[in-house]
């Protein structure tokens, strides 16, 4: 019975000898095998599948070798999600392993041919391992299998969504249309995948929209507080506009992935910018042990190598940084434009076109070189790259800036001469451009002598009426507004008078700044670091007027004593991640003291030597100890020169501010009566802020407590009072600069009593010490007009012109001036420039300019008189003129009346 049962059982028969059908016991024999895999894949999902978020976690915390290998376990065990070889190929990717990610995701796509978060995986992968060609492929598929299945894409979910929207980006989609119908959709169908937030953010990064970047990712950090990915973005999105906030979202970034590539790359790049180099090759170096071959990393290496005149270095790291993919443009970009931030446009230049030798297509190479290229006056290839640019990328918001400067530019008149191109808005130009010409002709003799050398010319210099076509020009967005000119070596961008209405400033100073740099920038082959730049400019418009630049004032005595002075060693940081406006304005102020301390002790031409020797690839440290002392000396000697300067600002005078010494101004007694009245606070010894008795100011010498007095008692029209703590001010206080001036309050407290000559005394000090003052000049006019004192006119009347020559009131006093003093070449500028500005009485200003033209010879004496009778044709004067000039009479002498302003 046994062997029969066996035989039975071998023939597919049932115990009882009924017949089995072959087909059904295949299908039972199936069911067994399925019920058993499912078994054996539940036991693995509850080993592996417990190990995914692991996996995750350990991928997004920087522990990449444990997501290597919790990832490739989970493999090898047969587990089929495809996350793991997401996971896996992304640490790979990550850590440097190129050809092992290449494996994982050439096996992984036949797997799973469907998935479109592979494929972009596969993108980025196949470029790594040098197969541009592959990875577009990958696109060209994933663009297939939308057109095979869209219906499926449309309500497919988030993750695929956001996949086919960065493909589709690469592949020259609409960013509207992406971000519309494809990452919004993504959020609605699920508002807790994190890549959305990524993606969308990025698209506004790419497309240089830095405020809905921000908020963006603020919005996916909300979800997932602890991401580094979407703290680099928001850290990228504050790059050029709050260098501050992106280094606190670095070190958020960083804190919770110590290891975080991208933040780590973009950290180098602020230390590169800050010319610490130290620290930038230490962290380049962090960044090669996570990735050898990381090729940000390696290019940043030979820009650095670069800049040290290191060129056998700078090729090797160059083709280390190449190793796996010979024709990565990105490699030579890169270099090409940290050179250009360093003010290298020729050598960046030089790089981008590489870069697009290697891909013509490769868009940021393109731009960068539309820049450089204008940067180096090269405009009509800058355009063109710049056309080029747009007509691939219509969304790109740089390029598209450029181009609608252009036009705006193309409308702009040009003056000439053998050494300088001036672009500016033709009215401008009507008005005030040959003085424009004029000062850069001094500025360059003047400063090519002192220098001894001289500039290639031309220089090309670009004036802007409209501030936000400067920053366009200047930095490639609309911003920067605290910015009044910039340099680039051989090309001059300003602002115009007519764009700083708020913030005047005097334009020759501006254009004596601007032209210094293009000496020692060429000078040094564009080798010099920011702050010695800037120190010598501002030192050479104190050179060329004491008016000028910066000098100690109440808020730079106030840091000089907190410490706040910045080692020189590394001042050119102090540029780049500034607290606030002011202590931007304090590096400048710093760096030109710097330049004075080492001409007052070691002269001038040790300072030409430290320039030569950067020219020749010099590290500013080195020189300037080559040619002075060690850094060290220079250091601490500095910073005794700084803080004698500061003790020489009003010696007499207490400058402890109220809040630092536990003093508040009482807001009821202050400004009441003279003299001021503080309390005095202490604090007990659980913290609490206690008051204490009254503290009488009456003979107080205190800055801050005399001002804020001051202001008050005229701020109430209590004059006589007022002049108590001004006067005190004044004679404690004997030489201010700049716009913290008390004499301007003392001019207040005389003009309130009606004591004019004490007032004109008063605002003099200020005119001769504030060259942006116009409230002061045009009052000074007023007033010595009113005296006669025409010599006080004419000079106020310049003043006023070298901020804003863009008014007629100065040009009214300056003709009755010049008129008086019988000096008839200003009398005529004047005379010209009021016809420009709409002057109420046109035909009383073309008869006093014709006079004028009539007495020194000039011919067109006649086409004004002519202009003058046509607006008013029984002007007699005018006609007695005429007949004069027709008769060859001789021309009338005397001075012509006063016109009024």
């Amino acid at each position: 019975m046994l062997v029969k049962r066996s035989a039975r059982r071998r023939l597919g028969l049932r115990a009882d000898a009924t017949p089995v059908n072959s087909t059904a016991l295949g299908r039972r024999r199936l069911r067994w095998r399925a019920a058993g895999f499912f078994l054996s894949s539940f036991f693995t999902l509850s080993v592996f599948g417990a190990d995914l978020p692991a996996a995750r976690e350990a991928l997004l915390t920087g522990e990449y070798a444990k997501c290597i290998r919790l990832s490739s376990d989970a493999i090898h065990a047969k587990e089929y999600d495809e996350e793991w070889r997401l996971l896996l190929a992304k640490a790979l990717l990550t850590t440097g392993r190129y050809p092992e990610a290449l494996n994982v995701v050439s096996n992984a796509l036949t797997a799973f041919d469907n998935s479109a978060q592979m494929r972009l995986l596969g993108y980025e992968v196949y470029r790594r391992n040098g197969q541009p060609e592959h990875a577009r492929q990958m696109l060209v598929e994933m663009g297939e299998m939308i057109r095979r299945r869209a219906w499926s894409f449309r309500s497919g979910d988030a993750a695929n969504l956001v996949a086919l929207g960065r493909a589709l980006l690469l592949l020259g989609a609409d960013p509207r249309q992406v971000l519309e119908q494809l990452y919004d959709r993504a959020k609605k169908s699920d508002a807790g995948y994190r890549e959305t937030y990524l993606a969308s953010g990025e698209l506004a990064l790419d497309k240089q929209d830095y405020a809905l970047a921000a908020k963006t990712f603020q919005e996916g950090l909300t979800l997932f507080p602890k991401d580094a990915d979407l703290e680099f973005g928001l850290a990228k999105s504050y790059l050029d506009s709050d260098r501050p906030l992106m280094l606190k979202s670095l070190d958020s970034a960083l804190a919770n992935n110590p290891n975080h590539l991208p933040s780590l790359l973009l950290l180098a790049d602020h230390l590169i910018d800050s010319e610490a180099y130290a620290e930038a090759e230490k962290m380049i170096a962090q960044i090669l042990i996570i990735n050898p071959w990381q090729s940000q990393a390696w290019a940043y290496r030979a820009a650095l190598a670069h800049l040290r005149g290191d060129t056998n270095h700078e090729s090797e790291f160059r083709e280390q940084g190449l190793h796996y993919w010979k024709s990565n443009p990105e490699v030579d970009h890169l270099i090409g434009q940290k050179l250009s931030e360093k003010y290298r446009f020729t050598e960046g230049a030089a790089s981008q076109r590489q870069a697009l030798r290697f891909d013509d297509t490769y868009l940021p190479a393109k731009i960068q070189l539309a820049q450089d290229l204008l940067r180096l006056g090269n405009e009509v290839e800058g355009w063109q790259y710049a056309q080029a640019a747009h007509e691939q990328d219509a969304y790109d918001i740089l390029t598209y800036n450029l181009l609608t400067l252009k036009d705006a530019v193309a409308k702009f008149q040009t003056l000439t001469n053998a050494d300088f191109n001036v672009h500016m808005a033709a009215n401008e130009a009507a008005l005030y451009g040959d003085q424009v010409l004029a000062l850069l002709g001094k500025a360059k003799t003047t400063l090519s002598q002192k220098y001894g050398f001289e500039p290639v010319p031309p220089t090309v210099v670009e004036i802007f009426p409209e501030q936000k076509d400067f920053a366009v020009r200047t930095f490639g967005v609309p911003g920067n507004p605290g910015y009044l000119g910039v340099c680039f070596g051989s090309v001059i961008t300003a602002n115009s008078p007519a764009s700083q209405a708020g913030h005047p400033a005097n334009w020759q100073a501006v254009l004596w700044h601007e032209f210094c740099h293009v000496i020692t920038l060429q000078m040094t082959r564009n080798k010099m670091p920011r702050w010695l730049s800037e120190g010598i400019s501002v030192y050479e418009e104190r050179q060329a007027n004491p008016v000028w630049g910066q000098a100690m004032n109440p808020d730079y005595r106030q840091m000089v004593f907190k410490g706040q002075l910045t080692p020189v060693s590394q001042l050119s940081g102090a540029f780049l991640t500034p607290k606030s406006l002011l202590h931007l304005q304090f590096a400048y102020y710093e760096s030109e003291l710097v330049v004075e301390y080492l001409v007052q002790k070691f002269g001038l031409d040790s300072l030409k030597h430290i320039l030569r020797d950067l020219g020749n690839g010099q590290e500013i440290n080195h020189a300037i100890e080559a040619n002075t002392a060690p850094m060290k000396q220079i250091e601490k000697e500095f910073t005794a020169f700084a803080r004698q300067r500061a003790e020489e600002l009003g010696p007499g005078l207490d400058w402890t501010k109220p809040d630092e010494d536990g003093d508040e101004l009482d807001p009821v007694l202050a400004g009441k009566s003279a003299p001021t009245v503080r309390r005095r606070y202490h604090l007990s010894p659980d913290g609490a802020q206690v008051e204490a008795e009254p503290v009488d100011d009456q003979n107080s010498t205190n800055y801050w407590v005399l001002t804020e007095q001051a202001k008050g008692l005229l701020s109430q029209k209590k004059w006589d009072e007022a002049k108590v703590p001004i006067e005190r001010l004044t004679r404690l206080y004997p030489h201010p600069a700049g716009g913290d001036n008390p004499n301007f309050l003392l001019a207040a407290v005389f003009r309130g009593l009606g004591e004019t000559n004490l007032e004109r005394h008063a605002l003099a000090k200020v005119a001769a010490a504030d060259a942006d003052s116009i409230e002061a000049y045009l009052r000074l006019m007023q007033l010595d007009s009113d005296a006669k004192d025409w010599s006080g006119v004419a000079e106020n009347a310049e003043r006023y012109l070298a901020v804003n020559p863009l008014v007629r009131p100065p040009y009214v006093y300056l003709a009755d001036a010049s008129d008086a003093l019988n000096q008839a070449p200003p009398a005529i500028r004047a005379y010209q420039a009021m016809l420009l500005l709409d002057p109420p009485d046109p035909a009383d200003v073309h008869f006093r300019l014709a006079r004028l033209l009539r007495q020194t010879g000039d011919v067109s004496a006649k086409r004004h008189v002519l202009q003058a009778l046509e607006e008013a044709p029984r002007y007699r004067d005018a006609h007695r003129l005429l007949l004069e000039i027709e008769s060859a009479a001789p021309a009338g002498t005397g001075p012509n009346p006063p016109a009024t302003p």
